[in-house]
C-alpha cells in the first residue's frame, strides 16, 4: 500500500500532519480527497479509516489516477480512484454512492510530478511542449493550451491574463514581448517562453524567483480554469459533508486563498459551518527547508453544523 521511494521523491505532500490533525479521520469514515495528486494525503488518510472506511480519490490528471490505481491494487475496496474534475464532485459522490462524507481535502494547484515529469511545459526550467494542462483526457476541460494562448490571443488580452492571474506588474511589457516574438517564430516550448519573459524583465527587478514565475502561474491558472473550478467546488463540498464533517483546503497563492477565505466566512455567517481556522495554518520552517514548494501554502478548514 505504501508508495515506492521513487514516488516519494516525486511528490511531497504539504502540511500533511496538520491535515490529519484537523480532519481527524476515524475508522469506517468516508473521506473525499478531491485533488489526489501524487497520493500522499490519500495514503495517509487511508491508513486512518481502515479497515472499513473508504477514500474517494479524485484527480483531473488521468496519468496520476492510473499511478494511484497501481499503488493501491490491494486496497481497491477502500480506495475509489476517479479521473474527473473535482468541480464535478456532487455528481461523482452520487455516482459512487459515497455518502455520508465525514471529511474532505482540497490540495490546490499542481504537483511536483507536473513540474518534473509530466512533460507538459509547467516548468520554465525544462524545454517541453507548452501545454500546461492537467487533463490528459480532453473531455474534462476546454482543450485550450498555453501554446494556443501565447500564439493567438491579442496583446491586450494576454496582458490582462498575466496581470489578473499572475499579479504580474510588468504584464503589458511581457505581453508586448510575446507578441513581437511570435511574429518571428511560433512559441512552442516552455524554455522559449521563459527566455522571452526574462528578456522583457529589467535585470534590476530580478529577485529570488525566476522572472517567468508569475507568467507561468497566470497561464496555468487561466488554461485550467483553476479559480472557476474552486468557486464551483466549494459549495458542493460543504453540501456533501455530513453534520460534523470537516473541509480542509490548502491554497498556494493569494487568489485561491481569497476565494476560500471569503466562502468560509460567508458560510459561517449563514450558520452553515463553523471556522476551525480563524487564520490560515502555514508550514513550519522545517517543512519549508525540506520542501521549498510548501513556502506559500495556507491551510483553512471548517466544520459543518
Amino acid at each position: 500500500m505504501m508508495r515506492t521511494n521513487e514516488e516519494q521523491k516525486i511528490h511531497t505532500s504539504v502540511l500533511l500532519q496538520e491535515v490529519l490533525d484537523i480532519l481527524d479521520p476515524q475508522p469506517g469514515q468516508h473521506i473525499v480527497d478531491g485533488t489526489a495528486n501524487g497520493g500522499g494525503h490519500t495514503f495517509a488518510l487511508l491508513e486512518k479509516v481502515l479497515p472499513d472506511g473508504k477514500i474517494l480519490a479524485i484527480d483531473k490528471d488521468c496519468d496520476l489516477i492510473e499511478n494511484l490505481k497501481s499503488n493501491v491494487k490491494g486496497q481497491l475496496s477502500n480506495v475509489i480512484p476517479v479521473c474527473d474534475n473535482y468541480a464535478n464532485m456532487a455528481g461523482i459522490i452520487a455516482e459512487h454512492h459515497f455518502e455520508p462524507v465525514g471529511g474532505m481535502l482540497l490540495d490546490l494547484g499542481y504537483s511536483s510530478y507536473h513540474l518534473s515529469r509530466s512533460g507538459r511545459g509547467f516548468s520554465f526550467q525544462n524545454d517541453e511542449p507548452l501545454l500546461m494542462r492537467y487533463e490528459t483526457d480532453t473531455h474534462l476541460g476546454t482543450g485550450l493550451t498555453a501554446r494556443e494562448v501565447v500564439n493567438s490571443f491579442p496583446e491586450e488580452e494576454l496582458a490582462d491574463i498575466l496581470y489578473r492571474y499572475g499579479q504580474e506588474r510588468l504584464s503589458r511589457r511581457i505581453a508586448k514581448a510575446i507578441c513581437a516574438a511570435r511574429k518571428i517564430a511560433k512559441i512552442e516550448t516552455s524554455r522559449q517562453l521563459a527566455d522571452i519573459v526574462s528578456g522583457a524583465y529589467p535585470k534590476r527587478l530580478y529577485w529570488k524567483t525566476n522572472p517567468a514565475t508569475k507568467t507561468f502561474q497566470a497561464l496555468r491558472i487561466f488554461v485550467n480554469r483553476e479559480l472557476d473550478d474552486l468557486s464551483r467546488a466549494l459549495p458542493q463540498a460543504v453540501d456533501a459533508l455530513m453534520q460534523g464533517g470537516k473541509l480542509a483546503v490548502i491554497s498556494f497563492h493569494s487568489l485561491e486563498d481569497k476565494i476560500v477565505k471569503e466562502f468560509f466566512r460567508e458560510q459561517a455567517r449563514k450558520g452553515v459551518v463553523s471556522l476551525i481556522t480563524k487564520k490560515p495554518i502555514v508550514p513550519t520552517r522545517e517543512e519549508i527547508s525540506e520542501n521549498p514548494r510548501a513556502r506559500s501554502a495556507k491551510l483553512r478548514a471548517c466544520i459543518k453544523l
